[in-house]
């Protein structure tokens, strides 16, 4: 598999610093994305899951003006709804793939974030966005006679609690990224000249830290929150066990008896 800097696609750009892999999605002039730009998606999740090279994922807009304007408008317009149904249904596994993939994904929003766009940012894991109160989120999908259907109904309850939700997609009201950190869509505020500095600076520290251990904690989240709580103690024990054995494990304790600073490295 092709690593993650070196997949030379249409819609994105790649590259690794640090540890730190940066995904931009470049679909002038609003990031709107169709079945192509999804599949585009998918094969670099697929590469950041092969790339030891990459401990984490910043996922940000290479646009100024916008992270995502969400499903492409013109495809829902002129394709059958059979075919607007699968690549809902694929984008749909897409984020899936980002929330089982055993890396964080920080979506630094950086521009509007409607429809779509938002949900793809809430399948991230941590979502930091710039203070301005010129920038809209939203989910306006019921202005269009739809419901949020690329996971939004079910990524945006489990957010901000059922009655929010239900609000916020039935009237298709449009907020700041202030409102969002209020509502807790957004877990960070910043300047717009200090998003991805900050941003990058977070995922590196998170990079150079116990990767393993880090991925099993989005992992218990992820895959066993909503399990009966014998079954979800169980999945965490087996993580616990596999974290007990690797390489990261032992340094962490060894340094901590020598008062020392661990060298992590994610094994």
């Amino acid at each position: 598999m092709m690593d993650f800097a070196n997949l030379n696609l249409e819609y994105f750009n790649t590259r690794v610093e640090d540890g730190v892999g940066l995904l931009e999605i470049n679909r002038p002039p609003a990031n709107a994305h169709n079945l192509e730009v999804l599949q585009e998606l998918d094969r670099a999740i697929m590469a950041i899951r092969f790339d030891e090279s990459v401990k984490v994922v910043i996922f940000t807009s290479a646009l100024p003006r916008f992270f995502s304007a969400g499903f492409d408008i013109t495809v829902l317009r002129d394709s059958t709804p059979e075919y607007v149904g699968l690549s809902s249904q694929f984008s749909k596994e897409v984020m899936l793939k980002i929330q089982s993939t055993r890396k964080i994904f920080i979506a630094a929003i950086n521009g509007h974030c409607m429809g779509g766009g938002l949900e793809l940012a809430m399948a991230c894991d941590l979502r930091f966005a710039i203070d301005d109160a010129r920038v809209k989120l939203g989910m306006p999908e019921i202005n269009l006679g739809l419901i949020p259907g690329e996971g939004g109904t079910q990524m945006l309850g489990r957010l901000v609690g059922k009655s929010k939700a239900l609000y916020l997609m039935i009237t298709g009201e449009t907020f700041d990224p202030n409102r969002a950190l209020e509502l807790g869509i957004v877990d960070k505020l910043f300047h717009q000249d200090e998003l991805m500095p900050e941003t990058f600076a977070f995922a590196k520290k998170l990079a150079q830290g116990p990767a393993l251990a880090i991925g099993f904690n989005k992992l218990a989240l992820n895959e066993a929150l909503d399990l009966p709580i014998g079954s979800a103690l169980a999945f965490e024990r087996e993580l616990q066990n596999q974290a007990l054995a690797s390489q990261d494990a032992k340094e962490g304790s060894t340094a901590f008896t020598e008062k020392r600073a661990p060298k992590f490295t994610g094994h």
